[in-house]
């Protein structure tokens, strides 16, 4: 077995039906740098986020739901479903390869270190969150986030990005993007609940689940299924993964909203 799926398996038995919580401590022991400690939200649950590619059709109902839910400014997304024209090498055959993207609320978010005000910190329920009242938008989170999940919100000039809509959880919801998937693609809740959805759809599919850029030791809590393993290096992919060129020999690869 490699080590990035070894990684990964490993990360998923700790947080899987009937696992012992995860010791707060410990996650701060382990943090890629020092972790501020965590506040605010349940401490005993961790939610996640399964994205089941099977099921995406790339309507970008997720990202039209969200961007008008948070109230982005025009041009910015919370999350967005990257599109790519691919050409498979052995058979020659031509496909389109959808990957939704957000922010994946890491267990080890190198945003949270970086922040000088600690603006941008982790809640107790894992979902991470910023401070708007005190961020300067220095932007040191936005360079440090490996997804590309952040952006500058020109209206606040604060950091702005996916929060798992956490004021529509808290209130009994489900996030917009969660609730306008036309194809119930993504399925959120609490990984520490052995009843939950997320729960037994990561105990039915551990072999099979993935994370965008697993060897970066951020422990991502968005987990994809139905996803070749050459694309989790996305969206920072080297040309050659599916060998996807243009005219001039170069990788294509066209994506909406970024």
């Amino acid at each position: 077995m490699d080590p990035i799926r070894r990684t990964l398996l490993g990360q998923l038995a700790r947080l899987s039906a009937g696992a012992a919580l995860i010791p707060l401590a410990g996650v701060a022991n382990a943090g890629i740098n020092d972790q501020p400690p965590r506040r605010e939200g349940d401490p005993t649950k961790r939610y996640g986020m399964l994205i089941d590619l099977r099921q995406c059709i790339g309507c970008q109902a997720c990202t039209v739901s969200c961007h008008i839910e948070n109230a982005a400014p025009l041009g910015n997304f919370r999350t967005v479903v990257s599109q790519f024209e691919v050409e498979e090498q052995g058979s020659g055959e031509v496909a389109t390869f959808m990957l939704p993207r957000l922010c994946n609320h890491c267990e080890n978010p190198p945003c949270v270190p970086v922040c000088p005000v600690q603006a941008t910190y982790q809640r107790q329920d894992g979902i991470v969150v910023v401070d708007s009242d005190r961020c300067v938008g220095c932007a040191y989170c936005v360079n440090a986030c490996p997804y590309d999940a952040r952006f500058i919100n020109e209206q606040t000039q604060t950091a702005d990005k996916c929060t798992f809509c956490a004021h529509r959880l808290e209130a009994g919801l489900l996030p917009a993007c969660v609730e306008s998937c036309v194809g119930g693609a993504r399925i959120i809740g609490d990984m520490r609940d052995p009843d939950s959805e997320i729960s037994r759809l990561i105990e039915k599919h551990r072999e099979e689940l993935m994370v965008l850029q697993p060897e970066r030791n951020t422990l991502p809590q968005v987990f994809y299924l139905g996803m070749d393993e050459r694309f989790t290096t996305r969206p920072q992919a080297e040309a050659g993964i599916w060998d996807v060129l243009g005219m001039d020999g170069k990788e294509v690869g066209y994506e909406f909203g970024h």
